[in-house]
């Protein structure tokens, strides 16, 4: 098949952009963040002390925004008297599709979640708790997971860098990791609430969530895959760390075969869960999420290039290593830990 007669893809990663907006006089950065304190904790006085748990507040609105306006004033007044930088522009804003479809990943999930702990009698707070663990541990993991995983000499050398996410470098093995101990912080602040039950919940918003991702990494040419001439072989002109004559190579779109591979396992999961009413037997979605997912990454890491440089003799590359024990952990919880003797009593 002639190059010519594959797909080139040469995507604008930012979504779009807004221009410079200049400010009617600066703001004092120190102003700012005493503001949010302020906001914290007046609201915290706002709310009434014998409030029942999970009762949401009645806070006047008129009482909410004229504390969050007097904050920001007060804010800024104390600041010009007080040293602080300060801002007199903002922008451009320029969002990138891969931070839109990460964020869209935890908006679709928190809806469904929202639905899972509405059928199961769970709080919104506890919810919204668990957004905060979740979101934590995801970015934390991925990122320490790019960091030891795939390019440990780098920063070892420069360890500032760690700190430096949008300069891109995350890992979903790491992000694994990062939501599993997320979870298991979280219930210990939940009564009457097990790992496994959340984890059954959790990873079926991870597996769609997963769709979005990928697709944002497809949008950045990242993650790309090995040279092919199969049909669908795309030519990724953008693809950083490539010569020009290896930007023109048509090439398999590895984003792709995982972001199809998430949808499926999510259909499944979700289909499972509805089977079962809403109870499935704990620990059976976990197990089958993690046995699907990690066989299919192991199986996809073949058409991928090597993340990680130092493992380029290995007979498989980082990806597969990671992805073998949690595969094994997966089959040892469907075949030791699930109770399927119960399952039929909570099917249809």
């Amino acid at each position: 098949m002639q190059q010519s007669d594959h797909i080139v893809w040469s995507a604008d990663p930012i979504a779009f952009s807004i221009g410079t907006l200049e400010l009617p006089f600066p703001l004092a950065i120190w102003g700012i963040v005493a503001a949010f304190v302020f906001i914290y904790l007046g609201y915290q006085k706002l709310v009434p002390e014998d409030l029942p748990r999970g009762e949401e507040p009645d806070v006047p609105m008129w009482k909410f925004w004229g504390m969050v306006i007097g904050s920001f004033v007060v804010g800024q007044l104390l600041f010009l008297v007080l040293p602080s930088p300060t801002v007199s522009e903002i922008g451009p804003i320029e969002p990138r599709w891969y931070g839109l479809l990460f964020a869209s990943a935890f908006v679709v999930g928190y809806l469904l979640m929202r639905n899972m702990y509405e059928t199961a009698g769970r709080t919104q707070e506890e919810l919204d708790k668990l957004l905060t663990y979740v979101l934590i541990g995801t970015v934390i993991g991925a990122r320490l997971g790019h960091v030891l995983f795939y390019d440990p000499a780098f920063y070892f050398r420069y360890p500032f860098q760690i700190l430096a996410i949008w300069n891109g470098g995350l890992a979903s093995h790491g992000a694994a990791i990062g939501i599993l101990l997320a979870m298991y912080l979280y219930i210990k602040k939940i009564r009457d609430m097990n790992f496994l039950w959340i984890a059954d919940r959790v990873v079926i918003v991870v597996a769609i969530g997963g769709a979005f991702i990928r697709t944002g990494n497809f949008v950045n040419s990242e993650i790309i895959g090995k040279p092919s001439e199969l049909p669908w072989a795309i030519i990724f002109e953008n693809a950083h760390g490539l010569s020009a004559a290896e930007q023109m190579m048509p090439r398999h779109p590895t984003m792709l075969y995982e972001a199809v591979l998430c949808v499926i396992i999510f259909v499944i999961l979700w289909g499972l869960y509805k089977k079962y009413r809403s109870q499935p037997p704990e620990g059976s979605i976990f197990g089958l999420f993690l046995v699907m997912l990690f066989s299919g990454r192991f199986l996809l890491e073949f058409t991928k290039i090597n993340q990680a440089a130092f493992a380029g003799q290995w007979s498989i590359n980082m990806g597969q290593w990671l992805s073998l024990p949690l595969i094994i952990i997966g089959a040892w919880l469907l075949a030791k830990k699930v109770s399927w003797s119960q399952a039929s009593i909570n099917m249809d």
